[in-house]
Parts: C-alpha cells; structure tokens; sequence
C-alpha cells in the first residue's frame, strides 16, 4: 500500500467506509518513525475527526473498593495482593448522583463509575443501573467498569441508557498471562463482544510500563483497532507500582515510548477519544503536551482514580489554560 493511501483511510471523515484493518508490519513501521515524522502524522489524522484544541474531561468513582478475586499484578484492589486495603461495600445510590452532580458543577460531562468486581451479582446491577439513569438523568455521559459481563446483564445495562462500559485488556495476548492467571485473554474480548451487541459504546485501553516490550504495546493497539468495530474511547494508563502488588518495583516506561504508543493509538482508531489516565501524577506538564499534541484528547479529573492519585483540579487547569485547551461539550 502506498503512503498516500494510508494517510487517506487515516483522515477519512467518519461515514467514509468500514474501520481499516491494521496489519502488524504496517502499525510497527508507523512506531518505529522518526518521532517529528510520527507527531506530525497523528496530529493531522487527529485534526481531521476531532477539534484540536479540545479535551474530554472526564470523572471517574470507585463505588466498590477492594477484595476483588481477580490477580490482577497491578491492582491495589486484588485479593490476592498483601497492600492493605480494605474492601468497602457499593456505595448508596443517592450519594453516587451526588457526587456526579459536584462532578458536573466541576466541568465535567462523562461520568465513570468502577466496582472492584469479577462480575456483578444481579442485586448489585440493579443498584448500578439506579446510578446510571440517576446520572444520566443529571445529562452527563455514562461509563461503568464491573468487570466481566453475560449477554443479559450487557442488555440490562443498554435498557438503562448506559453510555459506555469500560473493560481494558491491559496487554498484548501474549503477555496477558503475566500479569494475569484468573481470567483469560479471551474472556475480556467475549465481554466487549457482549457490550458491543447490547448497542454499549466500548471502552478499552490498557496498561504501559507492566514489563511488556513495544511489540506487545503495539500488539495490544492492534487487537483493538482490529475489532469488528474499534472501541470509541481508548484509555492509556502508564502504571502506578503500586506496594505489596507483584508489579510494586517494576522499572518506569519512558516517556518518550509512551507518547509514541499515544500517536499510534491515534492513527490506527482515528475517530476514538485517546485518553490519558493513570500515571498523569508522574508526568511532566511537557509529557502530557506532547502527549495532547499526539493525539490525546481526554483525561481523567479529580484527585484521584480509584485508589489512585490523580493531579487535581487545580493543576488540571492551569495546565489547559496554558496549551489553550477547553473542555469538550457533551
């Protein structure tokens, strides 16, 4: 394929034909660019679907904390993992509109709701689903994360007007088993399968900085521009060691590795909202510019993710005002 006909099916206003299929040489040789030659490619391919100067913001609560069964190697909230914290029980419906509505008086427009779960017990989704049209109801955007779900529960959450369900599959297939053993590689493509029937919107990243090399970083960008449809929203999160999990002393991803991971996110789902999430405490205001400038146009507010710290509002804006950016409307 010739280098214009790539870039045209990267600019291609939506409507214009089927998601392009990706094959493993053609997203390696677009990583491996020269890093201006790679900028300058995913800031044009980002400037022909979305307003360049633009952020989604988004909020994300922890309704259910902790004591989750999955081994997750990098989760705080794992069972499995010595770190202390104490699981809570799902947060009451009314608190929850709450604090979406002090989120909405903040700024921002899409509301994420997570639950240290396996899969949700049906009395626990019937309370979920409370939320979701509590939220909605505020005219905020809604996304959940409850873990692995049956084709009746996605359908469930459909009824409700849930906007978004958030299942990342963290890794490449060939590195998932190191970080994770209770649950398969394919059990996380099976529940997007279901959220996408069910007529969700998908949203599904993963994690940097696990150990995993580029081959698996871009091996994991491959799998989900290469489904049926590519998830609308893409969150990348660069990984908090967290103590007493199996990846607490595990070396950082270098920066300029990770904006490259963010530009190619970009070309090969040009029409999803490429999120910067965890790690954006450990960035430098001139990484995440970088990072905008590849293509990232959505971020996480507040001052913390789950169990997380996330930077505040306070810097949060400081550092919009100074690039020029804006929230994104609804």
């Amino acid at each position: 394929m010739t280098e214009t006909s790539e870039f045209s099916r990267e600019t291609a206003m939506p409507g214009a034909g089927a998601p392009p299929r990706w094959s493993a040489t053609e997203a390696r040789d677009i990583y491996q660019l020269p890093f201006n030659d790679l900028l300058f490619r995913a800031q044009t391919v980002h400037r022909a679907h979305f307003d360049p100067n633009t952020v989604q913001l988004s909020r994300l609560l922890s309704i259910k904390t902790g004591g989750c069964p999955e081994d997750c190697g990098y989760c705080s909230q794992s069972a499995h993992a010595p770190t202390g914290l104490k699981a809570s029980k799902l947060m009451e419906v009314e608190r929850v509109v709450d604090e979406a509505r002090k989120a909405k008086a903040g700024g921002a427009t899409r509301y994420c709701l997570g639950a240290a779960w396996r899969s949700p017990k049906q009395r626990d989704l019937d309370s979920v689903i409370a939320m979701v049209q509590g939220v909605k109801a505020l005219g905020m955007e809604t996304c959940v994360t409850l873990g692995m779900l049956s084709p009746s529960q996605a359908d469930e959450l459909a009824a409700a007007g849930l906007d978004y369900y958030n299942h990342n599959i963290d890794t490449s297939e060939r590195f998932y088993q190191e970080i994770i053993t209770t649950r398969s590689f394919a059990d996380r493509l099976e529940t997007l399968d279901h959220v996408r029937e069910a007529g969700i919107k998908v949203c599904a990243g993963g994690i940097l900085g696990m150990g995993e090399t580029a081959d698996d970083r871009i091996d994991m960008l491959l799998t989900l521009a290469n489904l049926p449809v590519p998830p609308e929203s893409v969150p990348i999160n660069m990984l908090i060691p967290m103590p007493g999990t199996k990846l607490a002393d595990v070396a950082p991803v270098d920066p300029i590795d990770f904006i490259r991971v963010i530009a190619l996110a970009r070309i090969l789902m040009p029409q999803s909202h490429v999120r910067l999430t965890a790690g954006r405490t450990k960035m430098t205001d001139e990484m995440q510019a970088l990072c905008f400038f590849a293509g990232a146009n959505s971020i996480f507010v507040g001052d913390t993710l789950l169990t997380a710290a996330n930077p505040g509002d306070d810097r949060d804006s400081s550092l919009l005002r100074r690039l020029g950016l804006t929230a994104e409307s609804v």
